[in-house]
């Protein structure tokens, strides 16, 4: 073949290339070969312009790379979007909302029938868009959907966010109305994308075939608003009493501010700070004025009504609200309770509740109507409360769940720090009065030590010393190590403000717990160590019998080492020398098991405070919490707001041993009859040993010389006289001197930096 002429060679370069015509030509062609991937080697490059040709190929690529997956975000969501709404169905809002609220049953542990609740006649009100005032309407879109009128069934801003909170581990998101009622009408409210990307296509459908009025119909009438009530008309009855058509615009803020937690339709403060939400919002979109907003201050709703449960005794109609409040805790909402008619099975044993409610009623019989026991069983083996008290009607305030100072109860909690050290039972400490802090107050015995100036822990627990308690926790465990010492048994209650209050050593001060704690931290000492949380939930299933919760398998109720996770034995030993040092205080407070049945126990008494913040002669908290293996059991007993002062009907002041320790004798002797006589097994002391207590002694029987064993402690600043505060056999108070007060009791003031209260004390909430 014959050679080309030159002109000839140059053409197809010419043809391929012919566009390239400004200035820097040779620039061009390495950006077009780049783009095109042109690989024909060229020995003329520079490492450097190799090195340019290959960035701008790999940045080709990443071009392409973006058109697609941009292409591919916007035509798969659409197609996606397209296929789930010829898939989804959106069903009639008169169905959904009567499908709602089905009957609740539930049992009691045996599985005998307790009530029936939420059953229908009376709950449900099924309203026409016609009859739900403006204000309702107004006052639900501030609350839930300020652009309801206006969106097509879904908030993208409020998507993205739910879709960011699922990715990063959190919860919620921005719903519009249309997705709330998708939610409740379909049941589904699993927190998952999958769910909310079904919800989102559902909403936009349900927007597209009805019409707003509808939707916003459908959802008032399906909507749970707490308290029972399904559908706001039904709402209005419970919270305020009225026909919807009479609901003022505050009146209708609360209602809708309750739509987002309705397990909380009877606290009172959350409402106000929901419908001080929603005027706000009200008055941003003009649905309301400030001047509305200040002729209709809050108004506070109605007391709970009481009909839904009127199938459970007085004492027990509060066990609905506990239920409910547990299960929520566990992820299992009241509506979806209602909507799935669950069938739920209580620990609470009949035989065990029968009997509480008897001993609380025999004795409190004619006693002052401002004495509020509280009575707690709890079962060691398992957690389970086998009974609970909260308050004569149970619908009221729940005693049995108020945070109360413990008084010197809280003493073993002192004991296992001390352990936890390596220190037992047989340290010695010092009994004089002496000061403890920066205040420089001085702190004294209720009485003079039987045990002399110096007593082991032992003896100091049997007499409720607690100067010895105070300097234990104040030069050894401290404060926080009794919080701790305090957790590790079972106490939920929030101690973080006692971590740092040496008041925390006789349970006062900022200690407060309530009547479960105590039952469960003492259940643990019972149990040898092994904490179990308490429940009053055992098992929810559906009217079917398939199985929705079942306590046995949840890992939040699984049983745990209390004091020491990596050594049973030592765990074992540190309940053990408690229980041994609890042992002797029943029968010194003359509450001692029937048929010499071994219990362990201790008494408490809290000082009242006045407003004033004074100190006086008179007790505002007692209580008495005791043991056997079968069953740990809390009493405590507080006065009300108006007379926070606790003296029985002679007008004698109340100890710990008194009408708690006669309630709780009285309960665990009837429930504990004809059981088996059981131990706590063998007793392996903790550092320096102590000789066995004679309960039988004389002297632990009888003492003619000492102050009741929760007898008020005696605090006093250094520059000022000494004074003490104790209670005579005749009921009289003394300022000079000790008198002759019953065995067994011991009260407690405030040490340096005291006060705190409980219900009735100074007013403050427990």
């Amino acid at each position: 073949m014959s050679k080309s002429s030159p002109t000839e060679r140059a053409e197809p370069q010419l043809l391929t290339h012919r566009e390239f015509d400004d200035p820097t030509p040779a620039d061009d062609y390495d950006d077009y070969a780049a783009d095109d991937d042109y690989d024909d080697a060229d020995d003329s490059l520079t490492p450097e312009e190799e090195k340019r040709m290959r960035r701008k190929k790999i940045w080709r690529r990443v071009r392409r790379t973006l058109y697609v997956c941009t292409a591919l975000a916007i035509v798969v969501p659409v197609l996606a979007f397209f296929i789930t709404y010829q898939m989804v169905e959106v069903d009639n809002p008169r169905d959904v909302a009567l499908a709602q609220d089905k009957v609740v049953t539930l049992q009691y542990a045996d599985g005998s029938p307790m009530a029936r609740l939420a059953e229908s006649g009376g709950n449900r009100i099924m309203l026409e868009y016609a009859d739900i005032p403006k204000d309702v309407l107004h006052a639900v879109y501030a609350a839930e959907d300020q652009t309801f009128e206006t969106n097509s069934g879904f908030d993208l801003t409020g998507i993205l966010r739910a879709v960011f909170l699922q990715v990063t581990g959190g919860s919620g998101g921005g719903s519009t109305i249309s997705q709330q009622y998708i939610k409740k009408a379909s049941g589904n409210e699993d927190p998952t994308l999958s769910r909310k990307w079904v919800e989102v296509v559902k909403s936009y459908k349900m927007n597209k075939t009805y019409s707003k009025e509808d939707i916003i119909t459908a959802y008032l009438n399906t909507i749970y608003f707490g308290r029972g009530a399904y559908g706001v008309a039904a709402a209005a009855k419970a919270y305020y009493g009225v026909d919807i058509k009479q609901i003022t615009k505050s009146q209708a803020a609360v209602l809708a501010g309750m739509i987002q937690t309705p397990a909380r339709g009877k606290d009172v403060e959350y409402q106000r700070g929901r419908w001080d939400y929603v005027t706000n919002r009200m008055i941003s979109n003009n649905w309301m004025t400030a001047s509305d907003k200040a002729q209709q201050p809050f108004p506070e709703p109605v007391p709970p009504a009481d009909s839904q449960l009127a199938a459970l005794p007085a004492p027990r109609r509060g066990f609905a609200d506990l239920v409910m409040k547990e299960l929520e805790s566990y992820g299992i909402s009241e509506d979806s309770v209602k909507r799935n008619g669950y069938v739920i099975t209580l620990t609470i044993d009949p035989n065990a509740q029968n009997l509480a409610e008897q001993a609380v009623a025999s004795v409190m019989d004619g006693q002052p109507a401002n004495l509020h026991p509280g009575l707690v069983a709890v079962d060691p083996a398992t957690g389970a409360v086998r009974a609970y008290y909260g308050g004569p009607d149970g619908a009221g305030f729940d005693w049995a769940a108020a945070r109360q100072e413990p008084g010197s109860s809280f003493k073993p909690f002192d004991l296992v720090g001390l352990l936890e050290k390596g220190k037992g039972l047989g340290e010695v400490y010092d009994t004089k009065p002496k000061a403890f802090g920066a205040n420089n107050k001085i702190v004294r015995n209720a009485s003079t030590p039987k045990c002399g100036s110096s007593c082991t822990v032992a003896e100091a627990m049997k007499e409720s010393l607690n100067v010895v308690f105070s300097d234990m926790v104040y030069n050894d465990v401290k404060p926080g190590g009794v919080v701790t010492a305090a957790q590790q048994a079972g106490i939920q209650s929030d101690l973080s403000k006692a971590s740092g209050d040496i008041n925390i050593a006789i349970g006062g001060g900022a200690t407060q717990v309530t009547t479960v704690d105590m039952a469960s931290a003492y259940a643990t000492f019972a149990a040898n160590g092994t904490y179990r949380k308490p429940h009053l939930v055992q098992k929810v299933t559906y009217p079917d019998g398939g199985v929705a919760f079942d306590a046995t398998s949840r890992t939040e109720l699984a049983e745990k080492a209390a004091f020491d996770a990596n050594d049973a034995d030592r765990n074992q030993q540190i309940a053990r020398n408690v229980t041994e040092a609890l042992i002797p205080i029943p029968a010194y407070s003359k509450v001692a098991c029937d048929d010499k049945r071994v219990c362990a126990g201790k008494t408490g008494t809290h000082q009242y405070v006045n407003p004033q913040g004074e100190d006086t002669a008179d007790n505002t908290k007692a209580w008495m919490v005791g043991y056997t293996p079968q069953i740990s059991t809390a009493v405590s007993m507080g006065g009300d707001s108006q007379n926070p002062i606790l003296r029985d009907a002679s007008g004698a002041k109340i100890y710990g041993s008194g009408l708690p320790g006669k309630i709780w004798k009285t309960f665990m002797d009837s429930y504990l009859k004809n059981q088996p006589k059981l131990d706590f097994g063998p007793f392996k002391p903790i550092g320096k040993n102590t000789p066995k207590q004679d309960d039988n002694d004389e002297t632990t029987q009888k003492p003619t010389n000492s102050q009741p064993n929760d007898a008020p402690t005696t605090t006093t600043t250094a520059e000022a006289p000494p004074t003490t505060t104790t209670e005579a056999d005749a009921g009289e108070t003394t300022t000079t001197r000790p008198t002759r007060p019953r065995p067994g009791d011991d009260t407690d003031l405030p040490l340096p930096g005291g006060g705190g209260g409980g219900p009735g004390n100074n007013g403050a909430n427990g």
